[in-house]
């Protein structure tokens, strides 16, 4: 098929790519709109053109596949196409609608006039992927919006939408017509008497302070990622070299030099991984799916709430169900709460406020759920709680409504056998705080139906959720790795290392916080037995001893007002105490070792994850860890970083270690 194409209105020539589904900027395309540009400056009865794409989006991107690819057929590069556009005796006109991302947005760039409809978005988001712009948008950008929206397009990689480009001057005029094409024809005939005009060799203006200032606002979102910084720094230099070549020069190395580089690889291994998650094996693709308009929540408390806000930010109607009023008036309180706050930062306006609030209905009547399309409990961590609430919800709810549980790690199948309606029962285990946290875990029972299970799949990413499907095992794909984790860290306790040191260790590594810090805010009373005399383990004396975790202010760490934690004298006596019942020597315990001790372990249990077929594949392990529990993109996931440390070295740790090795890490050839 033929990527572009080429039409004539007059004196004006007409060039559609189409190139589905995203109209991406493959060789095929870099040659096929390189080839037409000079064939039309060649033809004297052409005096302008028009470069539109065919589908549903402009040009949104590089194709990323090529990345690396050694298979790609050569041809014309993104800089010599771009110069060919930007170098052109005619003008060139781009029309834009759907998204202009990446190499796109840089492509309309380099074209002399740009047109787009109101609802295009426009952006550089490369530094998703661990890069930097490569063909000049960070040095013709700058020279059109200014330092400071350039610097947050670049670094930030959030798209602007086409009326805030036309107020910033990104775009010369919004398409008011029924057709984009017809607009752009007519807008290039203005043009023709103005010429070409290069963006290059515009001023760049603005303060170069406003750098410095998205820095220190970003520093713990961009707390060990290289690329926001190449791009800033890319910035920069547009701002201070004389000759524009230079500049483009500069950035064309950072970007080569990112390309190289490991958090790139990470980050797009992640890219499309997140994509692939959405994928449910022998899921037909045209499975029916139920209509979901209304939503019960059963559960008012934090996490309840933050479930019930994902349904009404996206206009379906909630019905939010508690045991008491005084529950269910904070609950009720705490989602105003929390709307009002993201007013306060520009997120919501004051009429989508009570738009979302009129659609949630407070109840205290498991009845009320009657007629709700899906239901998800949200209750008491305990099975028999559970299923008490499930047997009652298979009497009241409608035939074919899907049945939920947020549990994180009970048995799924053992909560819908008492229904008579297991087909519809499946996990929906939201992450806290849920209104946030971007990743959903799918928990598929041995008799989901594929409906349910592919509705559930569908409303995720109408809620904005990255989905991920998960088999019924203790603590599914996240809470089952995390255990590995938070096993290995008590026994680097007992052999000498602190809270301290191996919170530190973790956080070094890039994670948000470490084992410590995470079971303090957590609960360290969630799932104890509440019998202070009762000691076996480290946590029940710390719970016998009033240390809950943050929540009354001591666990593992002591906490001010501001939930600051400092280390406990009284947790260390706690620690040295259950050291010295162990009978193992104090000794000094590196970070390194740390690492290993706590991360190969989780590596290990991922394995054998697949190997149960409770995940898919791995890359949802990675999606899983990276979206809901912190793990640092730019390594990856547990199962990528894994696979960067070699297998042979992690099980010779493990063998060390004495933990059993999975079958299919042992495989692995050298």
């Amino acid at each position: 098929m033929q990527s572009v194409t080429s039409t004539r209105d007059g004196e004006v020539l007409i060039l559609t790519v189409d190139n589905p589904p995203v109209n991406a900027l493959s060789w095929r395309v870099r040659n096929g709109i390189g080839e037409e540009i000079d064939k039309a400056v060649a033809d004297d009865s052409i005096k302008a053109i028009v470069l539109i794409c065919a589908g549903r989006t402009f040009i949104a991107g590089a194709d990323i596949s090529e990345m690396g690819n050694p298979n790609i057929p050569s041809g014309l590069s993104f800089l010599e196409v771009f110069d060919t556009f930007e170098y052109a005796s005619k003008p060139i006109v781009a029309a834009i609608h759907g998204t202009a991302l990446g190499g796109g947005l840089e492509l309309a760039l380099v074209c002399h006039y740009r047109i787009a409809v109101s609802s295009a978005q426009l952006g550089l988001p490369e530094v998703k992927l661990g890069l930097v712009p490569g063909a000049g948008g960070t040095q013709r950008l700058p020279r059109i919006v200014g330092i400071e929206q350039a610097a947050k397009m670049v670094s930030l990689g959030e798209p602007i939408s086409a009326i805030e480009g036309k107020e910033r001057g990104l775009i010369d005029q919004l398409a008011g017509g029924a057709s984009l094409k017809a607009d752009a024809i007519a807008f290039a005939r203005e043009c023709i008497a103005k010429g070409p005009r290069s963006t290059r060799n515009l001023p760049v203006t603005g303060d170069l302070g406003s750098i410095e200032r998205l820095k220190a606002e970003n520093a713990r979102r961009w707390r060990g990622f290289d690329a926001p910084y190449s791009a800033l720094r890319c910035v920069e230099i547009a701002a201070s070299v004389d000759d524009p070549e230079d500049g483009l020069r500069f950035e064309r190395e950072e970007f080569v030099r990112l390309r190289q580089g490991a958090q790139t690889r990470a980050q797009r291994h992640l890219f499309f991984a997140e994509r692939q998650a959405a994928k449910v094996d022998g899921l037909p693709k045209d499975t029916p799916l139920r209509e979901i308009r209304r939503v019960g929540v059963i559960g008012a408390g934090t996490m309840g709430g933050g479930i019930a806000m994902n349904f009404l930010q996206q206009g379906i109607a909630v019905t939010l169900v508690e045991q008491a009023k005084d529950s269910l008036d904070r609950g009720v309180a705490a989602i105003r709460r929390n709307y009002e706050a993201s007013t306060s930062k520009g997120r919501f306006s004051t009429a989508q406020v009570e738009q979302m609030m009129n659609l949630l209905t407070p109840s205290l009547s498991l009845e009320d759920l009657a007629d709700c399309d899906l239901v998800i409990e949200a209750v008491y961590e305990a099975m028999d709680v559970k299923q008490e609430v499930f047997a009652k919800l298979d009497r009241i709810c409608k035939p074919g409504a899907v049945l939920a549980t947020n549990t994180s790690y009970l048995d799924v199948n053992e909560i819908a056998s008492v229904t008579l309606r297991p087909q519809d029962v499946l996990g929906m285990h939201f992450f806290s705080p849920a209104n946030v946290m971007k990743l959903l875990e799918v928990v598929r029972g041995d008799l989901t139906a594929d409906d349910a299970l592919a509705t559930v799949m569908v409303l995720a990413k109408r809620i904005s959720k990255i989905a991920v499907v998960a088999g019924v095992c203790q603590g599914f794909i996240g809470n089952r790795m995390l255990a590995q984790r938070q096993q290995a860290a008590l026994q680097l306790l007992l052999e000498g290392a602190s809270p301290e040191q191996i919170d530190r260790a973790h956080y070094e590594f890039g994670m948000p916080m470490g084992p410590f810090q995470m079971s303090d805010l957590a609960g360290l009373d969630v799932g104890w037995h509440r019998d202070p005399s009762r000691v076996e383990t480290m946590r029940d004396a710390l719970c016998a001893a009033g240390r809950l975790g943050q929540k009354n202010g001591k666990g593992f760490y002591d906490y001010n007002d501001r939930q600051n934690g400092t280390p406990s004298p009284e947790a260390l006596t706690i620690i040295e105490h259950f050291r010295s019942r162990s009978n193992l020597p104090k000794r000094e315990i590196t970070d390194e070792e740390i690492i290993e001790r706590s991360l190969y372990p989780m590596v290990n249990e991922g394995y054998r994850i697949l190997e149960e077929g409770k995940a898919q594949r791995a890359s949802d392990i990675d999606v899983v860890w990276v979206h809901g529990y912190g793990w640092p993109a730019y390594r990856g996931g547990p199962m990528f970083w894994g696979q960067q440390e070699g297998a042979s070295k992690i099980a010779a740790a493990l063998d060390k270690q004495g933990i059993p090795v999975a079958a299919s890490l042992k495989a692995i050839e050298v």
